[in-house]
C-alpha cells in the first residue's frame, strides 16, 4: 500500500530546493517511525533530505534528487509495514542501499518474501543479493552461494531445505561439511563417532533447531529424513529426491568437490556454500570451491550467487571487518593454513 503524496515547490529563493509532504495512513505511522522513532533516525542518517514527522504527515525538503529518493524509500517502507512485517533500522538501511544501487528492485518485494515461518518467526531475505540467491535456488538444480561470513548463505539454504521438506518437494535433507578443522582424521579424536563429528557439525544442528521443533529433529534423523554427516560419508552414494547442502565448501579439495557434485540423483537439489577468503586446507592445497567456480561456470542449470559485505546481516561491525580484511594485503586472506604451515606471521611495517 503506497502513501498519498503531495508535492509543492519551495518558496525559497534557491529554486533547486524542493519540499514534499507524504500523508502516511494512520495505522502505519507507529510501524514506520519505530520505537522511539528509531527508524526515522536511521532514515535521517542515510539520506540527505531533511525529514520531519508530525502526526501522520512526513515532510521532506532538500535537493530534488534527495527528496525524490526519500519519497521512494518512505513509500517502500510503508509497503513493508502494510504487509505486517516489523520494520527495523536494519531494514531501513537495506532499503536505502537497494534504492541507491543500479538495480530497479522494490525493497518491499525483497524484504517481504517469506521463506519459512515457525512459531511467529519468519525467515526472509534481507538484501537484494540474498533474494537473488533464494530465487536461484528455486530456479536451478545446483547453486553455489559464495560470500563472507554473516551473509546468510548457509542459513537461507537451510530454510529453503526445510521448506522443501515440509512442502514435500523432497523426501529428505542431507547436510554435510568437510571436516578439515578436525583434520579429517576422526579416528585420532576421543569418543564415539557421533561425539567426534558433532562439535564440527554443530552450526548445522543449531540452524535446524531455529527452523523446526527440537523434539521432531531426533525422530527425523533416526528415520533418515534428515542426515548430518561429514563430507567423506557421501562417497559412493547416489542422492535422489533430496535437498543437499555442502557447507564450508572452500575447505574441499578439487577431488572432494567433484565427488560430492557427482552424487546428484534425480529430483534432487544441491546448494554449495563457502567463503573463498577463508581456506583452511593444509599445505596450501587449492580450494575445490575455487576450482569449481572456474570449471563449471557457464553450465546450464548451475548458478553462482555471490554475496558481499553489503549482504552481511550480523552486527554492523561484521560488514566493516570484512571490508577491512578485503582491503588488506596480508597473505592470511588467501589461505590461512598455508600461512600456518610456512610460519609466516603478520607482515612487518
Amino acid at each position: 500500500m503506497s502513501p498519498r503524496e503531495t508535492n509543492a515547490a519551495s518558496n525559497e529563493p534557491d529554486s533547486t530546493v524542493r519540499s514534499s509532504r507524504i500523508d502516511v495512513p494512520p495505522a502505519y505511522v507507529v510501524g514506520l517511525l519505530g520505537s522511539s522513532d528509531e527508524n526515522l533516525r536511521a532514515l535521517e542518517s542515510l539520506v540527505s533530505a531533511d525529514i520531519h514527522a508530525r502526526g501522520n504527515a512526513v515532510t521532506l525538503s532538500g535537493e530534488p534528487a534527495d527528496v525524490a529518493l526519500a519519497e521512494r524509500v518512505i513509500s517502500e517502507l510503508v509497503e513493508i509495514v502494510a504487509s505486517g512485517q516489523t520494520l527495523t533500522p536494519e531494514a531501513v538501511r537495506h532499503s536505502v542501499a537497494m534504492l541507491t544501487g543500479t538495480d530497479e528492485e522494490s525493497p518491499a518485494e525483497v524484504l517481504t518474501l517469506d521463506i519459512l515461518s515457525r512459531r511467529g518467526k519468519t525467515i526472509r531475505p534481507k538484501t537484494l543479493n540474498q533474494k537473488r540467491y533464494v530465487d536461484a535456488i528455486d530456479a536451478h538444480t545446483i547453486v553455489f552461494g559464495i560470500g563472507p561470513a554473516g551473509t546468510g548463505k548457509t542459513y537461507l539454504a537451510m530454510a529453503k531445505a526445510v521448506n522443501a521438506l515440509q512442502t514435500k518437494k523432497v523426501s529428505r535433507i542431507i547436510l554435510t561439511r568437510p571436516a578439515v578443522e578436525a583434520g579429517e582424521r576422526l579416528g585420532f579424536l576421543p569418543g564415539t563417532l557421533s561425539e567426534k563429528i558433532d562439535p564440527y557439525l554443530r552450526p548445522l544442528y543449531d540452524a535446524l533447531h531455529d527452523m523446526m521443533d527440537p523434539e521432531l529433529i531426533p525422530k527425523l534423523m533416526s528415520a533418515g529424513v534428515i542426515e548430518v554427516a561429514p563430507l567423506g560419508y557421501m562417497r559412493g552414494r547416489t542422492l535422489s529426491d533430496a535437498f543437499i547442502i555442502l557447507d564450508e565448501a572452500q575447505n574441499t579439495t578439487a577431488e572432494q568437490m567433484k565427488m560430492f557434485l557427482t552424487r546428484l540423483g534425480f529430483d534432487s537439489k544441491i546448494v554449495v556454500t563457502g567463503d573463498i577468503t577463508q581456506v583452511d586446507l593444509p599445505g596450501g592445497a587449492p580450494s575445490g570451491l575455487r576450482t569449481a567456480m572456474r570449471i563449471l561456470d557457464g553450465i546450464d542449470d548451475i548458478h553462482f550467487s555471490e554475496l558481499t559485505s553489503a549482504d552481511v546481516v550480523r552486527h554492523r561491525l561484521v560488514s566493516e571487518i570484512v571490508d577491512a580484511y578485503a582491503r588488506s594485503d596480508e597473505p592470511t586472506l588467501m589461505n590461512r593454513a598455508q600461512r600456518r604451515s610456512s610460519g609466516t606471521g603478520r607482515p612487518r611495517r
